[in-house]
């Protein structure tokens, strides 16, 4: 038989604790106060039920109240497939699918009012353990704190605070250097195939991106006016939120597409469509890089030095540093850091022309040669 218990409390005059015992072991708790939906928890102890009654209470008295059942039963995995449904479909980058997946997979189970700063503590030294960037670790926690404040403003998955936001990230990496050195870029393109010579030299004639540039097609291209219009992957606009950023072309880079007319075209217009993604373009531009590197080895005399199970693979460590670590987007870096070399464009010039959104960022991507900037000392 259950039993009932009723009280009125002062504070803040008309809220009622109603506590009825269901069985032996549970204790069943309701809260009602004008102007507030109706609260109810059930505990295994009372003392439990009476501290958590007097909490709410005093929360609704002070104005500091949320409500806690959309937050206690929707888990951090029904956030991530909301997510995954109504959020991602409309996002640029590969990286949120797969961190997504790595967020479900440590922290799916929990409920959204369980994620407290210690497990989100937890969370980022087990993948600082497990030798992940601080880059990748950053990008997983905001994206955990993204999804959180999403739920609290749109979905009604309502918390007391942003547990990721009293978490600290690890430090950022510092920012690449890696610029072409000596002969690397005739040698690199000397390995290459005429459609990826002509990426690589447009790639530095532009500072574009890889993915605007794979996405570019021919109508965006004004030969005349040496104008391209760069619209983003999929026209889905450019990577810091504009419908399209307009590029100048240098003489070199409208050398580049006069030579590629010789070339047959794609039915979807797009100006290098022979990879479809980064994905595809990554293994291509492996193995051009990988047959450079061997060619340096055998002109060095050094090839035979290397182990056998090394000729057809990463020979970063084995190349004398001969391109070694040379990622396609250093020629971003690369092409940046020679618009300011120039010596006629300032830095809002050369930001429009790149699309850095802020001057931070865009001394993050310019690596300018000392000796060259000595020269200009005089």
């Amino acid at each position: 038989m259950d039993i009932l218990a009723q009280f009125w409390h002062s504070t803040g005059g008309g809220t009622v604790a109603t506590f009825r015992k269901k069985g032996e072991y549970q204790w069943h708790v309701q809260i009602r106060k004008k102007g507030f939906p109706t609260q109810t928890k059930t505990f295994t102890h009372r003392k439990d039920a009476e501290a958590w009654a007097t909490a709410i209470e005093r929360e609704m008295a002070t104005g500091t109240f949320i409500p806690r059942q959309e937050s206690e039963r929707t888990t951090v995995h029904d956030l991530i497939e909301r997510y995954r449904v109504e959020v991602l479909p409309s996002k640029r980058g590969k990286h949120f699918g797969h961190a997504l997946g790595v967020l479900d997979d440590a922290l799916g189970q929990y409920a959204v009012a369980a994620i407290t700063p210690p497990l989100v503590a937890t969370f980022r030294d087990g993948r600082i353990k497990a030798g992940l960037s601080a880059s990748t670790i950053r990008k997983e926690i905001n994206l955990l704190s993204r999804l959180l404040d999403l739920g609290a403003r749109e979905w009604g998955v309502v918390i007391q605070a942003n547990p990721c936001k009293l978490v600290s990230r690890p430090a950022p990496g510092k920012a690449r250097e890696r610029r072409l050195e000596g002969d690397e870029l005739e040698r690199l393109l000397a390995k290459c195939g005429p459609h990826m010579q002509a990426l690589i030299r447009f790639a530095i004639e532009t500072a574009a991106r890889l993915g605007e540039l794979l996405s570019v097609k021919w109508v965006d291209v004004d030969l005349k006016k040496r104008v391209m219009i760069v619209r983003g992957i999929n026209e889905r606009g450019t990577k810091n939120n504009d419908a399209f950023r307009a590029v100048p072309l240098s003489s070199a880079a409208i050398e580049v597409l006069e030579g590629m007319k010789a070339l047959p075209r794609s039915i979807d217009g797009r100006v290098f469509y022979w990879w479809k993604a980064a994905d595809s373009f990554n293994k291509s531009w492996t193995r051009a890089k990988t047959r450079a590197q061997v060619q340096h080895l055998k002109d060095k005399g050094k090839w035979h030095r290397i182990p056998s199970e090394y000729s057809l693979v990463d020979l970063d460590q084995h190349a004398d540093g001969f391109l070694s670590d040379l990622r396609f987007h250093d020629l971003r870096h690369e092409a940046t850091s020679r618009l300011f070399e120039k010596g006629v464009f300032d830095s809002m010039e050369v930001a429009s022309i790149t699309g850095h959104k802020t001057l931070q960022m865009l001394k993050r991507y310019t690596h300018l040669r000392a000796e060259d900037l000595a020269k200009k000392m005089g």
